[in-house]
């Protein structure tokens, strides 16, 4: 009996340190690092930012919703303004695991890149999920913003529509450009957390 409690009680401490490790992040807490090759094999680390606003963008072209915000430009023009207006630190994540919908080669997410006239810092193949899992990211489009000292300061959609329709971006309030203005007047993000939506991640 002695035994079996020992193996139960020894089970209960492994399951809590994995829920641990998994744990989805929280809004006010260091952002956890990450260390992923983009696209033309260099690696990246949150670390490597220190100092910046990152912004994380977990992308699959195949997406619908995906489709929705770079077909009609939104997504580019974020981007932009992003990094012209703010200086972010702008991270497209592809996070399907190979032979899934949205995996792509290197090759391949730069040509996406240019197809659709993006503009990030960068494009991450994470291949293996692991940093997908560390930020829970669920759905294509997740975004979230990280600030100048690492801080988590956003998490969520990236506006208030929660459609495929290029048609509802006007009328959407589009919650990443919200939280970047806050933040360049020391404001506090007002909705700091929102419901993502899109296609489920195929990690």
């Amino acid at each position: 009996m002695i035994h079996r409690s020992i193996q139960l009680f020894t089970a209960a401490v492994v399951l809590a340190a994995s829920a641990a490790v998994v744990a989805a992040p929280q809004i006010g807490e260091p952002a956890p690092d990450f260390s992923v090759v983009d696209t033309e094999g260099n690696t990246h680390s949150l670390s490597d930012f220190a100092g910046r606003k990152v912004i994380l963008e977990w992308t699959n072209h195949e997406c619908p919703f995906v489709a929705k915000h770079y077909g009609a430009g939104n997504m580019q023009e974020q981007q932009r303004v992003a990094r012209d207006q703010h200086d972010v630190v702008w991270l497209s994540v592809i996070s399907s695991k190979p032979g899934a919908q949205g995996h792509v080669s290197p090759e391949r997410a730069d040509e996406l890149t240019a197809e659709r006239d993006a503009d990030p810092t960068a494009v991450l193949i994470d291949e293996s999920g692991d940093m997908g899992r560390a930020y829970d990211a669920r759905v294509t489009p997740h975004m979230y913003i990280i600030d100048a000292d690492g801080i988590l300061r956003y998490m969520g959609g990236i506006d208030s529509i929660p459609s495929a329709d290029q048609d509802d971006i006007p009328d959407a309030t589009q919650y990443v450009m919200v939280a970047l203005d806050e933040m360049a007047t020391g404001e506090s993000v007002s909705q700091a957390t929102t419901r993502p939506y899109g296609c489920t991640v195929k990690y």
